[in-house]
C-alpha cells in the first residue's frame, strides 16, 4: 500500500518538471505526508493537465453522503477499481499525484512487531507522478466544493515483495514520458521497475 510519502521539490521545480503552471491562489511548501492526516498534496487532473492543484488524500466518491469513507480509499486497487462503489465513479477521473519518494515498512517477524522503515525512490531523487482518481466532492451540511484523491496500487514486483512483506503492494509510478497520455485515458504505463531502495 502507499500511506506516506515525500514531495520535497519547490514549487517553481514541479512546473518545470510537469510543464504546468501552480493554480492562481495556491501555494504549499515541500515535505512529508501521512495519508491519514488527510494532508493536501500537488496533483494535475485530466480536467487542468497544465495546472499543478492541491487536492486532499482519501477520495470522497461524489454520490458520499459524508465524508466517513475517506479511511478507506486512501489508495484503490487497480485491478478492482471497476468493481468498487467508491471508485467506479471516479474511474475517468485521472490524476497525477506528484512526489519524489514514499516509504514501506519491511516487517522482520511473523507479526510484525519488529519492522525495518524503507524510503523508496527513482534514480536522482527526481520528481515523479503516482498515478490516481480524483472526486469532487459536495459537503451537503456546509455546501463547500472538496477535491479528493486515492493513489492507485498494484501487485508489488520483486523488489517491493521484499520490502513491502506483509501486503505486497506498491503504488503506480506512471512513466514520465508518457504522464500526459494516462490522463488523456491512454494505457497505463509504469515505472516501478527503477525503484530504489534506501534503509532510513
Amino acid at each position: 500500500m502507499c500511506y506516506y510519502t515525500r514531495q520535497t521539490k519547490s514549487p517553481q521545480e514541479l512546473q518545470r518538471r510537469f510543464r504546468a503552471s501552480l493554480e492562481e491562489g495556491v501555494s504549499f511548501q515541500p515535505g512529508f505526508y501521512n495519508a491519514f492526516q488527510y494532508p493536501e498534496i500537488p496533483l494535475i487532473t485530466n480536467k487542468k493537465t497544465n495546472v499543478i492543484q492541491l487536492f486532499t488524500w482519501g477520495l470522497i466518491p461524489s454520490w458520499a453522503k459524508d465524508d466517513s469513507i475517506k479511511k478507506f480509499t486512501l489508495n484503490a486497487r487497480l485491478e478492482t477499481i471497476q468493481e468498487k462503489p467508491g471508485f467506479r465513479s471516479a474511474i475517468n477521473n485521472r490524476c497525477l499525484v506528484l512526489a519524489d519518494a514514499f516509504y514501506e515498512w519491511q516487517w522482520l517477524d511473523e507479526k510484525g512487531k519488529h519492522k525495518q522503515r524503507y524510503e523508496l525512490t527513482l534514480p536522482g531523487e527526481e520528481a515523479f507522478a503516482f498515478a490516481g482518481l480524483y472526486s469532487e466532492w459536495v459537503d451537503k451540511t456546509t455546501g463547500e466544493m472538496r477535491n479528493t484523491f486515492t493513489i492507485l496500487t498494484v501487485q508489488a514486483n520483486a523488489l517491493m515483495s521484499k520490502i513491502h512483506n506483509s501486503k505486497k503492494r506498491m503504488p503506480v509510478i506512471v512513466a514520465k514520458d508518457l504522464e500526459l497520455d494516462w490522463l488523456k485515458g491512454g494505457e497505463l504505463v509504469m515505472e516501478n521497475d527503477n525503484i530504489i531502495a534506501k534503509e532510513v
